[in-house]
């Protein structure tokens, strides 16, 4: 398999960011979580969540939209998201 890649693009929301990986998430359904406790099925989405800073995770496809508290720092963020997405993916 190859290795995972993400590609990091802004969106309209400039708390939101949009990671485009090379692998498949869902099957064309989306799919949003804000808690821990509504992503317990959803590994990914669980460490994405526990990320200071992180608010909410959407995916579908082959993106994840991570939403961020306005307070925080997109410089603290990313590496982190990538680092998970890589580790999981």
């Amino acid at each position: 398999m190859d290795p995972v890649t993400v590609d990091v693009q802004p969106t309209p929301n400039v708390n939101a960011l949009k990671f485009v990986v090379n692998r498949r998430l869902t099957e064309g359904r989306s799919r949003t979580f804000r808690t821990a406790a509504e992503a317990a099925d959803v590994p990914v989405a669980q460490r994405l969540l526990a990320i200071p800073g992180v608010v909410q995770v959407f995916l579908l496809n082959d993106f994840i939209t991570v939403t961020r508290d306005p307070s925080a720092d997109w410089n603290t963020i990313v590496p982190q998201v990538e680092a998970v997405l890589r580790e999981m993916l």
